[in-house]
């Protein structure tokens, strides 16, 4: 009998970063792992769930909520219902032109209101009032007004995904969004990291920038959200890790 071949790290980007250089972020019941809701909606599964994961689950998120299922292929069991999916995939650095750029300041907490209003405007995907704890945030500013911003989500070892790519519409076309990635993969680089992203499969535009900059199609994925049946699981508890 031919045993499978391993799974890279990046197959399960989540639980990599949760019990590795995010650990200090986790919230975790049984095997089942998430960042905190005002940080990020990505939770990390095993790769194998088993029935006590999935009721785990319920219990971390709370029966008849609906749960984000980002960057995974796992069927989800009889009772659930999927209310949301979009095909995706991800792409990792095979030769970018990474550069620091002379323009961008790091964002920090005073600026997260303005980074707040930039992704409601543009949509780059979730954004929330603590993902700037998940790593480095850079920004363009146009007469003191934020206007483009990227930065580090995921953080795995020896990986660290980039996102929140954005550009306020007034200056689209400017090659504000390159300049920030370019910057952004640098900082990793200089760790001794490789960057990496996810994108929706249907945001052509973007996958083929990112193609052009130098990454790669590694694999595709799903983003979904499924709602847990009610009344399933006990009662909902959290432990820091």
């Amino acid at each position: 009998m031919t045993e499978a071949a391993p799974r890279h790290i990046l197959d399960n980007p989540a639980l990599a970063a949760l019990q590795g250089p995010h650990a200090h972020l986790a919230e975790r019941r049984g095997r089942i792992l998430r960042y905190p809701v005002d940080v990020s909606p990505w939770l990390a599964m095993p790769d194998d769930p088993g029935p006590q994961d999935w009721a785990d689950l319920v219990a971390l998120t709370g029966p008849g909520s609906d749960v984000p299922l980002l960057g995974t292929l796992n069927p989800v069991p009889e009772g659930w219902t999927i209310t949301f999916r979009a095909e995706g995939v991800q792409l990792v650095d095979d030769g970018i032109a990474a550069a620091p750029d002379p323009e961008a300041i790091r964002l920090g907490p005073a600026d997260v209101p303005e980074m707040l209003d930039l992704v409601e405007r543009t949509r780059p995907g979730p954004f929330l009032p603590r993902t700037i704890e998940m790593g480095t945030y850079l920004g363009l500013r146009r007469e003191g007004r934020l206007v483009a911003m990227a930065g580090e989500r995921l953080h795995l070892p020896g990986w660290t995904e980039i996102s929140a790519v954005c550009t306020d519409p007034s200056t689209r076309g400017e090659g504000l969004a390159t300049r920030l990635v370019l910057a952004v993969a640098h900082g990793i680089r200089e760790r001794g990291e490789t960057p990496f992203l996810h994108a929706s499969a249907a945001n052509t535009n973007a996958i083929r920038l990112y193609e052009a900059l130098g990454f790669r199609l590694r694999r595709t994925t799903a983003f979904m959200s499924a709602r847990a049946p009610e009344g399933a699981g006990e009662e909902r508890a959290t432990v820091g890790v």
